[in-house]
């Protein structure tokens, strides 16, 4: 069976020491594809280069609120080709803009969303900066990938206001009740699960994960973070999404390679890939 793998981040230096023969032996093996998905201005820029580097690898770029600060005064990513902001005509978010329309490998914009966990960076620059990039993915016409923490209802008012029905995308890591889940379906939205189901407090997504349609599920590792039972507290990688794939199985009553197959055709559907 083939694995889509929609959220990674092997750009991170937990992989520089083998990143490259870890993704050999992944994509020889069942991992079919991965999202390599940009959160810091450097990382966008990495993930562009992976996804240009691995036949398998894909990029998405987008800002997450961790370094929406860093937008709002104007950086450039450090030691990157585009220090020199007139390498390429502009600010990062016109270098998201040109890459998202002229680079086939991109296939989305994010990660970006709220993150309400911490106090900083404030709400209303979050939200700022949120609905500046979900406006941003409208007009390259790219689904979303949406990190949302502590932080529902404004994640769904910026959505609705920001007709992200038009893109749709995944909310990644989906962390709500599943009676939100009917809210974000009619938004257009595929439901990234990983890790997490494994775990034991997990009663809440398990919950969630048993009335979301199969046919709205992604599977995700977010690695190097979030490895699931057996190996949580260690470093993640896709070939970790074999347990994600035996408990969704064992919750939808279906079996192991049906999980693998529905999922890999819903990554390739939000995503706009014929594979």
């Amino acid at each position: 069976m083939k694995i889509f793998d929609t959220h990674a981040h092997y750009d991170d230096e937990a992989f520089d020491k083998d990143r490259d023969e870890l993704l050999t032996g992944l994509f020889s093996g069942d991992i079919g594809a991965v999202v390599n998905v940009g959160a810091s201005l450097e990382g966008c820029i990495e993930s562009v280069r992976l996804a240009e580097k691995y036949d398998n690898i894909y990029a998405a770029i987008g800002v997450h609120p961790d370094d929406y600060e860093r937008l709002e005064r104007g950086e450039n990513p450090r030691n990157s080709v585009i220090d020199d902001s007139n390498i390429y005509g502009g600010s990062f978010m016109d270098w998201l803009k040109k890459e998202a329309l002229t680079n086939n490998k991109v296939v989305a914009i994010g990660e970006i969303g709220l993150d309400y966990y911490y106090d900083e960076p404030g709400r209303e620059l979050q939200k700022k900066w949120f609905a500046r990039q979900l406006e941003l993915a409208r007009e390259v016409s790219k689904p979303v990938i949406i990190h949302s923490r502590d932080a529902c209802a404004d994640t769904i008012d910026i959505l609705k206001s920001g007709h992200a029905s038009e893109v749709g995308g995944i909310i990644h890591c989906y962390s709500y009740s599943k009676e939100t889940v009917k809210t974000f379906y009619d938004m257009n939205f595929y439901f990234g699960i990983g890790g997490v189901l494994t775990f034991k407090n997990a009663k809440k997504l398990i919950e969630a994960a048993d009335v979301i349609p199969l046919e709205r599920i992604v599977l995700e590792t977010d690695c190097p973070y979030l490895a699931p039972v057996p190996n949580r507290g260690k470093r993640n990688d896709s070939s970790n999404i074999q347990y994600v794939i035996e408990k969704l199985a064992d919750i939808k009553g279906v079996t192991k390679e049906q999980i693998a197959e529905v999922t890999y055709q819903n990554a390739c559907r939000v995503y706009g890939l014929h594979l």
